[in-house]
């Protein structure tokens, strides 16, 4: 595997493992979300330098099906880290206090809510639609894995997938995406891991739908 792969592959697992963090919000303390986001921030640079490239040929070339949805994630993801960073400098009481930004908080916190749960969402449907790709990496690094295995790890995937869904209306994700409710509940008694194990088949839900629909994309794609 080649050193800038590697870069990049190391990046966006820094990225989702701070994503999930970011969410537990209260439960790590203001002053270690508020220098996490900033971490994340750093990364989330990073990887737009490192994918330049792909930047530089935005406006080159006819667009596909499949081009179109993957344009249309980046772009979601990028307004979701944009809402996310600057109602972060409006709410920031930490990290980045120094900055001359006063009031706004009400519209702050309503558009961190947003940027954050809706983030979460568009950056896991980002992942899906490269997870074949990467799949197809590991393969490489663990030749000879049989149909058996392959079926265990679609079927486990599926599994995380059904209880993800479980998981979404448990932690009543929706209800803050659409700001039916304007504060997240946290139970301060539960143990940490529960609720990033939750999150995390939260995000697999949306990884397993978003490489189900680029592999219908691909498939509608192969038969025209």
């Amino acid at each position: 595997m080649r050193s800038k792969t590697t870069v990049k592959m190391c990046v966006d697992a820094g990225m989702t493992a701070a994503l999930l963090l970011l969410m537990t919000y209260e439960l790590i303390g203001d002053k270690n979300h508020e220098w996490l986001g900033v971490g994340m921030f750093v990364l989330f640079v990073l990887h737009h330098v490192l994918n330049r490239r792909w930047w530089a040929g935005l406006l080159k070339g006819k667009y596909s099906l499949l081009r179109v949805w993957q344009t249309l994630l980046v772009s979601l993801v990028l307004a979701a880290m944009l809402g996310s960073m600057v109602s972060g400098v409006i709410l920031s009481r930490y990290a980045l206090s120094f900055l001359p930004v006063r009031g706004m908080k009400t519209l702050g916190r309503t558009l961190h809510m947003l940027s954050a749960y809706w983030g979460m969402v568009f950056m896991a449907l980002h992942l899906g639609l490269h997870w074949g790709m990467m799949m197809g990496m590991a393969k490489k690094l663990i030749p000879g894995q049989s149909r058996i295995r392959i079926w265990a790890l679609r079927i486990t995937a599926a599994v995380i997938a059904v209880y993800g869904v479980y998981a979404f209306g448990k932690r009543s994700i929706g209800a803050y995406m659409l700001l039916r409710s304007h504060f997240v509940f946290f139970d301060y008694e539960e143990p940490l891991l529960f609720f990033l194990l939750d999150y995390m088949a939260v995000m697999g839900l949306f990884v397993f739908t978003g490489h189900y629909i680029t592999r219908l994309i691909k498939w509608k794609t192969n038969k025209k």
